[in-house]
């Protein structure tokens, strides 16, 4: 398949993940706009309900109607008309977009070799499964990457992982299940060092988001890493399930608090109408998504392109 044919299907993919998000958000806005001419205080204040329970989150929201508010000040007028376009513009600007040291496209130049990435997350929400997709998307990019099977708490993470590296074709570092994580990473890094491999994916234990053990063993790993090799790990993932509405919310903000979160994966965004919180987590959080999934399939965990996601968000509109 070419180039041009994957992103066509990647795109086509992303309007039909964000079809649950973009029927129910629409047709709430259509029932506040219907019967107005203009853009008012009452106005504001349905569409504010609307972004809350459309699990864009409250700071977002706020964010969003202040902007609004702001437009209608210096345009003078704008009507309920304009609204889709505004708001369209509003949430493009609110995204985040990546940065050089830490690159979003599989086949980019990368900044460290190796180049370590963490990922962390809780039980449930795709973490495994993602790394083994990001693995192997790196792997048909042309990338050599090793995998590094640090949650040893959960006895079938190991195996899992085992299973992602065989199919994408790439090495595993991996302990017995109890073993201590700190000491996996260290390994895992040294072999990386050792083989010059491009990218590391680091699995993490994933138990609940609200036991401080889990934390303070995720920044001793994080210790460890830099002791191994100075700087690492060059980016954290923290791997959300958009499902969750504001449950995720709450996972960034345990996890933000043990790590320096770098980016940001949400999963299974087809099949819910919460696609909204793609929006309000990376704005509440300033952390850049990298990566969104709209499906199982290898290609459907999509490089996130905000463009591209509005595009499909506002498809029609």
């Amino acid at each position: 398949m070419g180039l041009f044919d994957r992103k066509k299907n990647q795109q086509e993919s992303l309007e039909t993940g964000l079809e649950k998000t973009r029927t129910s958000f629409f047709g709430k806005l259509n029932k506040i706009v219907r019967g107005r001419d203009r853009i008012d205080e009452s106005f504001l204040d349905d569409l504010e309900e609307l972004l809350v329970t459309s699990d864009v989150g409250v700071a977002t929201t706020l964010d969003i109607i202040r902007r609004v508010e702001a437009r209608v000040s210096r345009d003078k007028f704008v009507s309920t008309s304009d609204l889709n376009s505004l708001i369209r513009d509003e949430v493009t600007g609110l995204l985040l977009g990546g940065s050089p040291d830490r690159p979003i496209e599989f086949d980019a130049p990368l900044p460290n070799t190796p180049h370590v990435i963490m990922v962390v997350g809780v039980n449930g929400v795709g973490k495994t499964t993602t790394i083994g997709k990001l693995a192997a998307s790196y792997k048909q990019a042309g990338k050599s990457v090793l995998l590094g099977a640090g949650d040893t708490f959960r006895a079938a993470a190991t195996e899992q992982l085992d299973i992602w590296a065989d199919r994408a074709g790439v090495a595993i570092v991996k302990q017995g299940h109890g073993a201590d994580p700190a000491a996996v990473a260290f390994d895992t890094l040294a072999a990386a060092k050792a083989k010059r491999v491009d990218i590391v994916l680091l699995d993490t234990a994933g138990r609940l988001h609200t036991k401080g053990g889990l934390m303070d063993e995720l920044s001793k790993v994080k210790r460890v890493m830099d002791k191994q090799i100075a700087g690492a790990p060059h980016e954290v993932l923290l791997v959300l399930d958009a499902s969750t509405g504001q449950n995720a919310i709450r996972q960034a903000e345990e996890f933000t608090r043990a790590v320096d979160v770098t980016g940001l994966v949400l999963t299974k965004l087809d099949g819910t109408a919460k696609g909204g919180i793609v929006i309000g987590i990376s704005n509440e959080f300033q952390i850049p998504v990298k990566y969104i999934g709209v499906g199982e399939g290898i290609d459907d965990l999509q490089v996130f392109d905000r463009s591209r996601f509005v595009d499909a968000l506002f498809l029609g509109k």
